[in-house]
């Protein structure tokens, strides 16, 4: 391992505490400071972890390497831009700005600075996806339900930027494919923004995928079907479970007693349906790490080793243009 990298944290709020607390513990990293103007929580948080906390970047102790950024949206830009341009590394989290146009200057800036960027899609390091993108399938129909209770949180955004990027950044990578054509619905029910959202993408390869998201729903759900002519996944990422269904080694014989048989002898059969016809086994989800912790280790790796992150500054720009689109349409229904 290369020199541990000295880090720091802007925004110490909700998800940034988690940000901090990931820091500390990472022995890639030697946290030096926390950024953020209030002092109320974030002081907990910076006496938790032994680290000094400061109202502006400019007063934490040189130099930094890697920073987290976990402050509002309409902040990423006006941050993000002045450290990578200083060639400090910068994990931004989800979305990567608040328009297309400050991701742009983000990346751009990221460029001239030579600095690590990386996005905070961390769905991406959710055990069940590692394993899915592991089995290298090539999706045809994918399915994502994203749905949770109202959180007083995120309001200045709507759910397709709050909950349902993350679904559109999973399906952008796993579908090899231009978005063809979509459909969109939704509309505000608690906010000034969308509260609930439905997509269904076209790809040029002709995959399809129907999204689902809503900040209005009395009970969480965070579900993911997978279709290819492979095999067919399904994860409930709420639990950090998932299984595969895949033909068996006695699928082709199996289907002549399927047509031939009476239901009661089939049902009688059961194991032999699950496990020779077909075969419907768990996902291994074990010794795999918990997500941000994994996104956050990925990040001061690629600085370390100075390569790509798993979620680049371009997959954030992609996931925000689609998202921006879907908006757009779900505006001029004027619901």
């Amino acid at each position: 391992m290369s020199r541990r990298l000295r880090t720091a944290v802007i925004g110490v709020g909700h998800l940034g505490k988690f940000h901090a607390r990931i820091h500390k513990a990472n022995p890639r990293a030697e946290l030096v400071g926390l950024v953020d103007g209030n002092s109320g929580p974030a002081g907990e948080i910076a006496r938790e972890l032994g680290v000094p906390l400061v109202s502006s970047i400019e007063e934490l102790p040189s130099p930094i390497d890697a920073v987290s950024i976990a402050v509002p949206t309409v902040l990423h830009a006006r941050i993000a831009v002045p450290l990578l341009e200083r060639g400090i590394a910068c994990l931004v989290e989800k979305p990567i700005a608040a328009n297309s146009g400050e991701a742009r200057e983000i990346l751009a800036a990221a460029r001239r600075g030579k600095a690590v960027l990386s996005v905070g899609h961390v769905e991406r390091f959710q055990p069940g996806l590692v394993r899915v993108r592991e089995l290298k399938l090539d999706p045809r129909f994918l399915e994502c339900h994203r749905l949770a209770p109202f959180s007083f949180r995120s309001m200045d955004v709507g759910v397709v930027h709050d909950l349902m990027i993350h679904d559109i950044d999973l399906v952008l990578d796993l579908v090899d494919s231009a978005v063809k054509s979509f459909d969109a619905s939704g509309g505000a029910i608690l906010t000034d923004h969308e509260d609930v959202a439905s997509v269904r993408l076209v790809f040029e390869n002709g995959a399809r995928a129907n999204l689902t998201a809503s900040r209005a729903s009395l009970q969480p759900m965070r579900r993911f079907r997978m279709f290819s002519r492979e095999a067919y996944v399904s994860l409930d990422m709420t639990k950090n479970y998932g299984l595969i269904v895949r033909k068996g080694p006695e699928w082709e014989s199996g289907r002549e007693a399927l047509r031939t048989q009476e239901v009661a002898a089939l049902a009688a059969r059961k194991d032999w349906l699950q496990e020779r016809v077909m075969n419907i086994s768990e996902l291994d989800l074990s010794g795999l790490e918990r997500p941000l912790q994994a996104e956050i280790d990925d990040f001061l790796a690629c600085v370390q080793e100075g390569r790509e992150p798993l979620v680049s500054g371009e997959d954030g720009l992609r996931a925000l243009e689609l998202a921006d689109q879907i908006c757009a349409a779900i505006r001029s229904q004027v619901w």
